[in-house]
């Protein structure tokens, strides 16, 4: 028996998906080290998954800071001790991109429920989730399940707590490395924003989108294919 309207949700990943976390990394960079703000954000992205990784879980806002500080440190360039927790200013001013708003006001509109499975801290998201021009009925941080994504806890938390089916669940994310490749090992479906035209084998995901305009087709295409395969 399928899952009612009520019951259907959409989860997704935050930053990179909804906000724009390159641009709040990159201009922050900027703004400690003028010229170069590129290499900064360059840095970071690996920088920042190592440090997830590293030993014993640390709160999101640890990370933010433990990696600006290796940053620096790799890129030979001179930190204030002051400014090593500048990205934990800055997260709550980031933008969330431009298509963001009608999408997913009109999946909403369509009976979807929304949620974020993020890899932050609560205060940061309760702060983010003013950017975002959508309420969400549920959230699930990194600081509630002590790991971060890929790790699998994210969604089995979710699932334990609201139930959600595979025929009435759908993950919507734009990293490959953090969403689609666990949710895809967990058999739930899964919409990959490729908005940086990355190179990943597009087969794990059910579907791909180049950004959220495009997501309440790939999601009516994805709910019209589950109801037939019932």
């Amino acid at each position: 028996m399928g899952a009612s309207v009520a019951d259907r949700w959409l989860t997704f990943d935050c930053f990179g998906t909804l906000i724009d976390w390159r641009h709040g990394i990159k201009t922050t960079g900027e703004l400690l080290f003028p010229g170069r703000g590129e290499d900064f954000l360059s840095s970071y992205i690996t920088v920042e998954a190592e440090v997830e990784t590293e030993g014993s879980f640390r709160r999101y806002r640890a990370v933010l800071t433990e990696a600006v500080r290796r940053v620096a440190q790799r890129l030979s360039l001179e930190l204030k001790p002051d400014d090593a927790t500048a990205l934990v200013s800055t997260i709550p001013y980031w933008p969330a991109f431009a298509d963001v708003g009608p999408p997913l006001t009109e999946l909403r509109r369509e009976g979807w429920r929304l949620a974020l499975l993020t890899n932050c801290d609560r205060d940061i998201i309760a702060l983010t989730q003013r950017r975002l021009p959508v309420s969400f009925d549920a959230v699930v941080t990194a600081e509630d399940v002590a790991a971060y994504k890929p790790s699998p806890a994210h969604f089995l938390l979710f699932k334990s707590t609201f139930g959600a089916s595979a025929d009435a669940w759908i993950h919507v994310a734009q990293s490959y490395f953090h969403d689609i490749r666990p949710a895809s090992e967990l058999g739930i479906r899964r919409i990959w924003v490729n908005r940086q035209g990355e190179s990943d084998d597009p087969s794990l995901a059910d579907a791909v989108v180049k950004g959220l305009a495009d997501l309440p087709d790939a999601v009516k295409r994805l709910s019209t294919s589950a109801r037939a395969s019932m």
